[in-house]
């Protein structure tokens, strides 16, 4: 275990491991990194505090779930949309905690804007397909479902960066 845990006032651990039996990893980072910053530790530091408390706690986190993937519950989170649904698009994301993951969206054109579906980490399906393509075969189906656009602009490679699906814009019908 990380040497820093012995520098934290009972209390503090007691937040800490309350968060990580929560499975709230970043309050968790958080509340260590706030405790540890005025002696000189930096972010990586906490997290590897986190990370051992994670594993010192084992079996007590109540890890939370993986997001649904199978059609019906898709179905119903693009059916709960604030608006029209344009078209299903998978987006790469990814941060210190989980690396890389992907996260399917509802495109919205009626408001415009997007409704999130499912979050799709590589850590919740270890033995079953990479997050690419989990999110890839969800994305599809569901849009065939709803009838309509697929879009994963970056399947194979991991790229935040990658171009999002715009939906056609119809020009205004003259006099």
């Amino acid at each position: 275990m990380s040497g820093w845990w012995d520098y934290l006032e009972e209390q503090t651990c007691r937040e800490v491991d309350a968060d990580v039996l929560r499975d709230r990893r970043i309050s968790a980072i958080r509340t260590a990194w706030e405790a540890l910053r005025p002696l000189g530790v930096g972010l990586h530091e906490a997290e590897l505090v986190v990370h051992a408390r994670y594993e010192a706690l084992g079996d007590l986190v109540q890890r939370r779930p993986p997001d649904p993937l199978d059609l019906p519950s898709l179905a119903a989170r693009a059916a709960a949309a604030p608006g029209r649904v344009a078209a299903v698009e998978a987006l790469w994301d990814g941060d210190t905690v989980h690396d890389w993951f992907v996260v399917l969206v509802a495109v919205l054109d009626s408001p415009t804007g997007e409704s999130h579906l499912a979050t799709v980490y590589h850590h919740h399906r270890p033995t079953d397909s990479p997050p690419a393509a989990a999110a890839a075969e969800a994305g599809r189906a569901l849009a065939a479902h709803l009838d309509v656009p697929f879009h994963f602009a970056s399947p194979d490679v991991p790229d935040d960066q990658a171009p999002r699906w715009r939906p056609e814009r119809r020009l205004p019908e003259g006099p």
